[in-house]
C-alpha cells in the first residue's frame, strides 16, 4: 500500500511529465480526481460529514474549471486525459 505522498508523486510524474512539474493542468486535474474519489468513498460511509461534502463540492468545481480551460487550450489533451482518468465527459 502506498502513502498519499507517493501516490501524489506518481500522479505528478505520470501526468505532469516530470516529478517537478506540479503546476501542469493535467497533473492538477489528476490530483483533484484522486482526492474526489477518496472523499466520495469517505462520504459513502459517513453520510453526515458535511465539511467533507463541502470540500468535495469545491474540488469538483475546481476540477471542472481546469477541465474547461484545458478543453479551450488543447482539445486533444483534454480528450486523452478524460479517457485516461475515466471521467464521463
Amino acid at each position: 500500500m502506498t502513502t498519499q505522498a507517493e501516490k501524489k508523486a506518481d500522479l505528478i510524474e505520470k501526468f505532469g511529465g516530470s516529478k517537478t512539474n506540479t503546476g501542469s493542468t493535467e497533473a492538477q486535474i489528476a490530483i483533484f480526481t484522486e482526492r474526489i474519489n477518496h472523499i466520495s468513498g469517505h462520504l459513502k460511509t459517513n453520510k453526515k460529514d458535511y465539511s467533507a461534502e463541502l470540500s468535495l463540492v469545491k474540488l469538483v468545481g475546481k476540477r471542472r474549471s481546469l477541465l474547461n480551460y484545458l478543453s479551450k487550450k488543447d482539445i486533444f489533451k483534454y480528450r486523452d486525459l478524460i479517457a485516461e482518468l475515466g471521467l464521463r465527459k
